[in-house]
């Protein structure tokens, strides 16, 4: 049958994408590394790059900074982040040369019940409104990260976004288009308009933007600590909210709230140690994609081929298909981790990818038995925090609770209803977790704090960025800027099965020679402007005894150091 695919990809996919020719660099990047001796800051908000790097300036430590830079980007950045969503960490810790991880997320409401659910739904959790809301487990991943590794005292390292709370700032240009984007979804929720919309609309890019009542929210969690948000007036007032819009998350579900500290998990690919935390997060499924592209010879294939897209895609199907099956709650179900992310089950699935055609099913192994905020900081110390945060689909559930100025995360949607699943809904429970950091080791020393936000995307951005840095040679810089793949269409935690291959969305920058390859093995290809996540990144030189720091192009976002 004659192969033909969209007019309006031969237009955007059939030249490289280089921002502009440069003296020195690397074909795909659109600026420099920002080098530093002492401290690194890498977040999607120039403004709270800058209060990163002022808490590191006055004494806090990567940790202090970290949460300062994150209270300021649930205020700036309200379409990735903010306390009415999860957290989770891995940190590099100094004095103990150890890696240690966070699992700061919440959990199912305790009086929803599954059957509720089956009566009440079309056979999925919806989206948006008070069914989705989980426990939010941001404000006590802070105060357990702070408790262990923390210098500076909380109300100072909470200060700065609260000034900015009350006094305004102005609304960068990728922020604002998604604020906009979420308006006429989410109006319609008591609280959100009068939070986000003041004058009856959302902030235009540029535009001086105030929530008075997130300041005074951070306020009472600055001098109360996390019993504040989980034990007194803003419990209570969650409470009842969601009480009154027909939800269930309680005021008992939020007192009974704790993070827990995880051991992060790691595969060795091509001599460094690329780590992740274990599920109820995806992160498992980026180290299951390395592990088995590293049987193949990428290095030689070369960026862009459709040899390597083709092999990547293939391997992503693999991954997530197991995914979709095995990733859960571990309190809840026993998840074969080991085994996953073997190198004998690896070789056994590598042995399923036809070089010359794309598969259009493929089955989870037999085994024994929404946007997000990335962002990355380092110190004089040589700490380093990769945090990544989020409310899940943008600006969450649209619950916004009566003057406390953020928004309930919906993470609760990606329940399966389906009985004997892994992630079946259950109350007191957490859900599967798209959100995760990165970090890589070589030699047991810390190498590059990363990762890259955005739903699904994100394993396939960190094995891409892995495979550019490694296997393609790219600096941190253009290996975040060089033009990402997107494979969609895979089974899913939720329950739905893939059963025609999917869609490959390639980002502007593959030639139309390799683009008609991939064509022929029978992808299915289409164009997207976005959806390919957004990286930052630090690495440490031990040899120069500097930082190099990364932020990618697609946000709106700064790396700096001094």
């Amino acid at each position: 049958m004659k192969k033909f695919f969209p007019i309006f990809l031969l237009i955007t996919l059939s030249t490289w994408a280089n921002a502009q020719d440069r003296v020195t660099g690397f074909n795909f990047a659109t600026r420099s590394e920002v080098i530093a001796q002492n401290g690194m800051a890498c977040t999607s908000q120039p403004l709270a790059t800058q209060v990163a790097l002022d808490i590191l300036k006055s004494g806090g430590n990567a940790v202090d900074a970290a949460i300062a830079a994150n209270a300021t980007l649930g205020l700036m950045e309200p379409t990735g982040s903010g306390i009415g969503g999860d957290i989770f960490i891995i940190i590099w810790d100094a004095k103990s040369q150890k890696l240690y991880g966070l699992n700061g997320s919440g959990r199912s409401p305790k009086s929803l019940s599954l059957d509720y659910l089956k009566q009440n739904t079309n056979g999925k959790i919806p989206s948006f409104g008070p069914l989705p809301v989980s426990v939010p487990g941001c404000v006590d991943g802070w105060f357990t990260l702070h408790e262990r590794f923390g210098k500076m005292e909380m109300n100072k390292i909470l200060a700065p976004a609260i000034q900015y709370a009350k006094n305004g700032f102005p609304v960068s240009e990728l922020i604002a288009y998604y604020m906009n984007a979420s308006a006429n979804r989410l109006k319609k929720y008591k609280g959100f308009a009068e939070t986000y919309m003041p004058n009856g609309k959302m902030p235009q890019k540029g535009e001086i933007f105030k929530n008075p009542y997130l300041a005074n929210t951070y306020e009472k969690i600055a001098k109360g600590g996390r019993d504040a948000f989980y034990k007194g007036d803003i419990a209570k007032t969650i409470a009842k909210y969601i009480k009154e819009q027909g939800g269930f998350l309680s005021y008992e579900d939020l007192a009974a709230h704790k993070s827990e500290w995880v051991d992060p998990i790691s595969i060795n690919y091509r001599g460094y140690e690329i780590w992740e935390l274990p599920p109820n997060g995806q992160g498992t499924a980026a180290l299951q994609i390395l592990n088995i592209l590293k049987y193949n010879d990428i290095s030689k294939m070369g960026f862009g081929s459709a040899d390597y897209i083709h092999t990547f895609v293939e391997t992503k199907k693999l991954a997530f298909e197991d995914r979709a099956k095995f990733y859960g709650d571990p309190d809840f179900s026993d998840i074969p981790i080991r085994q996953l992310v073997s190198n004998e089950y690896a070789q056994k699935r590598n042995q399923l990818i036809n070089p010359n055609q794309a598969s259009k099913k493929y089955d989870a192994g037999e085994l024994e038995q929404g946007n997000t905020i990335y962002m990355t900081v380092a110190d004089k110390e040589g700490n380093m925090v990769s945090l990544i945060q989020s409310n899940y689909r943008g600006m969450g559930s649209g619950m916004t609770p009566d003057s406390l100025g953020f928004v309930l995360q919906d993470r609760g949607e990606l329940f399966s209803l389906q009985e004997g699943h892994a992630n079946v809904y259950e109350p007191g429970k957490r859900p599967f977790h798209t959100i995760i950091p990165a970090f890589i080791t070589k030699a047991g020393k810390p190498y590059i704090s990363f990762g890259l936000m955005g739903g699904s995307m994100q394993p396939q951005g960190h094995a891409q960025i892995v495979v550019n840095l490694i296997d393609f040679g790219m600096n941190l810089q253009e290996a975040g800027d060089a033009p990402r793949v997107r494979h969609e269409g895979s089974s899913q935690p939720t329950g739905e099965k893939m059963t025609d291959g999917g869609w490959l969305n390639l980002e502007s920058g593959f030639s139309y020679q390799e683009i008609r390859a991939l064509l022929q093995k029978g992808h299915r290809i289409k164009y997207a402007a976005g959806g390919y996540g957004g990286y930052q990144a630090i690495m440490w030189d031990e040899q120069k005894g500097v930082y190099f720091g990364a932020s990618e192009s697609r946000k709106d976002g700064q790396s700096a150091g001094y």
